[in-house]
């Protein structure tokens, strides 16, 4: 299924890039274009599990996603529910000299016809998801 990892490299600092990045409650608000609809359904200390309505390529995808976070150097993605139970998404942040490097690996298990459909949108898959945090970054350094 569509794997594929990139890194991005901003002059924010570890704990701002880390807190736009974790923040799922404000990804419609930052992001609407790729996530429609977000609602949380429940938060335990590092731990959150939320409804998610995201787009990516041609496809649409409805999931329950568990946010696991580990400030301010890991955000991970586990996709509970729904269309792509089973992917899972890693951001880690790393500080450096000239901000903060963020590394970024995710690997899209999908089912039925949205596995057929992901072999040939896998491309396009990378792109709109570097395009969200594109967003986030340019949110992290204004």
């Amino acid at each position: 299924m569509p794997q594929f990892s990139f890194e991005k490299i901003t002059t924010a600092d570890r704990n701002t890039v880390y807190k736009i990045f974790s923040d799922y409650e404000n990804y419609q608000k930052i992001s609407s274009e790729f996530f429609p609809s977000i609602r949380i359904r429940s938060v335990r200390d590092n731990v959150a599990v939320v409804e998610e309505h995201l787009i990516l390529g041609d496809d649409e995808f409805v999931i329950m996603a568990k946010h696991v976070t580990n400030e301010p150097v890991l955000h991970d993605v586990f996709v509970i529910g729904g269309d792509a139970k089973g992917s899972h998404i890693q951001e880690q942040f790393i500080e450096i000299p000239q901000g903060t490097k963020i590394l970024v690996d995710v690997d899209f298990k999908l089912k039925g016809k949205m596995k057929i459909s992901g072999m040939f949108s896998k491309n396009r898959y990378l792109q709109n998801y570097e395009e969200i945090l594109d967003n986030f970054i340019k949110i992290a350094e204004n």
